[in-house]
């Protein structure tokens, strides 16, 4: 299958896109590369390109940007874009996007993904745009957020930053995609917890107030949020597109800790 075939097979499906607005598409590459392999990757660093060119495949399928700017992927007046274009080219590697049509793609898209990686069954109950509400068998929302952090240990974030009573009792969960979270829509929904992102909240405003009122929350990096979307892209494409065979990149949480936890 042709490059530009792979793009046509999602955004044809997304009847939510306007195509002459989404960020989706072809960022570097040929569009009329056979490829039969792809690597799936939710951000498109040099790290994973060069992996995706050393082990051998065509294309890197992935969610984030590659020149460093969400509605603006181009290499155009950007400092060092120009240097990670020409390594993409001399790889021949094909960098297709993915996100607009995957962030509302219907039971297997990031929500979705991420709330079954959670342990949170079911469908959701209410919706806003990219955000969703669960409704669950009450817990203290300390004891949720062990359980959670549990969870995102096993894709590379094993401590996660909560504010709220632990001893508060959750049982309607906001969880929505990546960066379009927000605490205030979570609200609207009923939501009587909030799963957010580092890259979509900021602590002196969004979570403050949430905190203001007794509206408990947990922070997650981004990657973290999305990485279970990743993994049911790869297995869609392996699923779904004849002659296309997909891996999974696991890239996980961006960042590391470094000190040591105090003691409770």
């Amino acid at each position: 299958m042709k490059a530009k075939d792979m793009f046509e097979h999602f955004i044809s499906r997304a009847d939510w896109l306007e195509r002459d607005k989404t960020v989706d598409g072809i960022i570097a590459g040929d569009p009329e590369k056979e490829v039969e392999r792809c690597l799936v990757a939710w951000m498109p660093s040099v790290e994973a390109i060069r992996t995706a060119a050393e082990r051998g495949f065509d294309m890197v399928l992935c969610h984030e940007a590659t020149f460093w700017d969400h509605t603006n992927d181009t290499p155009e007046g950007k400092p060092h874009a120009a240097d990670k274009l020409a390594f993409i080219n001399e790889t021949g590697i094909v960098i297709l996007r993915n996100h607009d049509a995957w962030d509302r793609w219907p039971k297997i898209g990031i929500p979705w993904a991420w709330a079954k990686f959670l342990g949170v069954d079911g469908d959701p109950v209410a919706t806003d745009n990219y955000m969703h509400r669960y409704d669950i068998a009450p817990v203290a929302f300390g004891e949720f957020a062990e359980n959670f952090a549990k969870r995102t240990a096993e894709i590379g974030e094993p401590v996660v930053e909560v504010v709220g009573d632990p001893n508060q009792t959750v049982s309607k969960i906001g969880i929505g995609t990546g960066c379009g979270c927000s605490i205030m829509s979570y609200i609207g929904l009923g939501c009587d917890c909030s799963i957010v992102c580092d890259d979509g909240q900021s602590y002196w405003r969004n979570i403050q107030y949430a905190a203001d009122r007794n509206h408990p929350v947990i922070c997650v990096n981004h990657a973290t949020s999305e990485e279970p979307g990743m993994m049911t892209l790869a297995q869609y494409v392996n699923d779904n597109i004849e002659g296309v065979a997909a891996e999974h990149l696991p890239q996980g949480c961006r960042f590391r800790p470094v000190g040591k936890m105090p003691q409770d």
